[in-house]
């Protein structure tokens, strides 16, 4: 919501700040209405300003289902015949049919708590629990968007909502399964869903509205030409995740799903290619020339087992990427950064391998173009820059990881050296909604997500 907060002049002063043209001290951020208004390199302090060690950009955080929270750790038992994310999807299915709106609201909150202290200031929701559990839509068809806007509201954190448009359960229009049931919508029934969650956003402070066809697995390509122009927002769908996937998308198509894309679509900066784990050269040059972001979410493809995309000829390609916690099975901004270049590492048994030499250093670069990369898939604009929103993260440098450090040294510190606590606080719009490593209302929301997933996993 609106705080009385975001009308106030405001002011940080920071010793050290991460700008876009590099590390800067002495640094004076004056804020209104929950924008910078100004920027001053090599400033005293004025009057009543909070003052900060170190400051860098909040990140975005471009692919989550803040549900999945709740079953975090719960699908780690191998099945008879092989684990996969297939047997994943159907536990996770489970899961889903106990989710009511107010524990859809329980879950999420901590996530977007979790989230918060851990560096990302925004979230693109990729919100496909639409309807009640036996099919039927709710009295209000936005019942569920209108609780993951509660959610951010309550928590503070930015919001991208993102709703789903699920139709069939594979390639060429086959009809859904029972389990899909909650996900499924018609173009009219979803052109009305995105009208209200239009309106159950609109009392947040620089919410977004996109879309997201689910996969091409989901809709079909006449579904896809109507669903296009409902939005002139972020448009992301999940794409080549999987193996099985890619093998149908050829079996239906004869091509595979990146290349069928870019071939039926007008992809452009609009869109965000969620995993894009199993491409090849073509289509990975065919990404990176459309200026679309690859949503790159590495804990939860490592989790699942998905595979590794193919960092290094995307970064090289001058491809844009940013990171998503996707299932929130551990939701933290530093070790997805982190994964993203040890995925390389261990792939090219070498070290340092996004970086060419004379660029900046692994930590740097990933955290720039994930900021940048973030920003643009969730329709916002980034960085410690006049206009943009005050989201600010500010790290401990009495954290161990960080003493002594300067420049480039403490964001590669950060991101491959340290643990828990090196966020010390985070600012969204100007508002302080961490403080030593902790969430303002982490208690409240904590207690009440206890006792939600109590009743969920008894039931």
């Amino acid at each position: 919501m609106r705080p009385d907060s975001d009308t106030e002049n405001q002011g940080l002063w920071l010793e050290r700040a991460l700008l876009p043209a590099g590390w800067a001290e002495r640094v004076r951020i004056g804020i209104r209405q929950g924008c910078i208004s100004s920027i001053a390199v090599g400033a005293a302090p004025e009057p009543g300003d909070s003052r900060v060690a170190l400051a860098v950009p909040g990140l975005g955080n471009l692919h989550s289902h803040a549900f999945q929270r709740g079953m975090a750790g719960l699908a780690e038992t191998g099945g008879g015949s092989g684990d996969s994310f297939w047997s994943w999807r159907e536990l996770m299915y489970r899961f889903l049919d106990r989710i009511d709106p107010d524990a859809l609201q329980a879950v999420t909150e901590q996530a977007y708590v979790e989230m918060l202290e851990s560096g990302f200031t925004r979230v693109g929701e990729f919100h496909y629990l639409h309807h009640a559990p036996d099919g039927r839509r709710y009295g209000d068809r936005a019942e569920m968007a209108g609780r993951i806007a509660a959610a951010a509201a309550n928590t503070g954190i930015g919001l991208t909502l993102l709703p789903v448009f699920y139709a069939h359960a594979d390639f060429g229009g086959a009809p859904p399964n029972p389990s899909q049931r909650r996900l499924i919508h018609d173009i009219d029934g979803f052109a009305a869903l995105l009208e209200r969650s239009r309106r159950a956003i609109a009392p947040l402070d620089d919410a977004v509205l996109g879309l997201a066809p689910h996969s091409l697995r989901a809709v079909t390509p006449e579904q896809l030409a109507r669903l296009l122009p409902l939005t002139s927002g972020p448009i992301h769908i999940h794409i080549a995740e999987q193996l099985r996937e890619v093998e149908a998308c050829l079996v239906w198509s004869g091509m595979r799903p990146v290349q069928w894309l870019l071939a039926h679509a007008d992809v452009d900066a609009r869109w965000c290619l969620v995993h894009a784990t199993h491409v090849e050269a073509d289509e990975l040059r065919g990404i990176a020339a459309s200026a679309a972001v690859v949503g790159l979410c590495p804990i939860t493809e490592a989790n699942l087992g998905d595979g590794l995309f193919p960092m290094q000829a995307f970064v090289a390609a001058g491809g844009r990427f940013g990171i998503g916690s996707d299932s929130n099975v551990l939701i933290d901004a530093a070790e997805e950064l982190r994964w993203l270049e040890y995925g390389q590492r261990l792939r090219q048994q070498r070290r340092n391998v996004l970086v060419a030499v004379g660029e900046v250093s692994s930590g740097r670069l990933l955290f720039d173009r994930a900021v940048q990369g973030a920003a643009q898939a969730l329709g916002t604009a980034h960085g410690l820059r006049v206009g943009a929103p005050a989201d600010i993260v500010s790290l401990d440098i009495q954290h161990p990881a960080l003493l002594a450090r300067t420049g480039d040294a403490l964001l590669d510190s950060w991101v491959f050296a340290a643990r828990n606590g090196a966020v010390d606080a985070v600012w969204r719009r100007g508002r302080k909604l961490v403080s030593g490593g902790r969430h303002h209302r982490r208690d409240a929301i904590g207690a009440r997500f206890a006792r939600i997933l109590a009743q969920l996993l008894q039931a």
